[in-house]
C-alpha cells in the first residue's frame, strides 16, 4: 500500500486497516514459525505497511489536537 493510498483513507478506515494488517502479520509470523514462508520479505513489507498506517493515524491525531488547542487560544 502506497502512502498516497493511505492518505486518501478516512480515520475510521485507517484504524480498521491497521487492525487487519496486524492480524495478517500475526498469521504470517505463525506460518513462518511452523514452516518457512516462501518469501520472508513479505513479513518485512507487512511491518512497513503497519508502520506507515500507524504514522498516518498518529499524524492525524496530532493535527486534531493542535487545531483544538489553537481554537481554544
Amino acid at each position: 500500500m502506497k502512502n498516497s493510498e493511505i492518505i486518501e483513507l478516512s480515520q475510521e478506515e485507517l484504524v480498521a486497516r491497521l487492525k487487519e494488517e496486524k492480524a495478517a502479520l500475526n498469521k504470517l509470523k505463525f506460518a513462518h514459525a511452523v514452516s518457512a514462508v516462501e518469501n520472508p520479505n513479505v513479513i518485512k513489507a507487512a511491518r512497513k505497511n503497519i508502520a506507515r498506517i500507524a504514522t498516518e493515524v498518529s499524524k492525524r491525531k496530532n493535527e486534531a489536537k493542535s487545531q483544538e488547542t489553537a481554537s481554544e487560544a
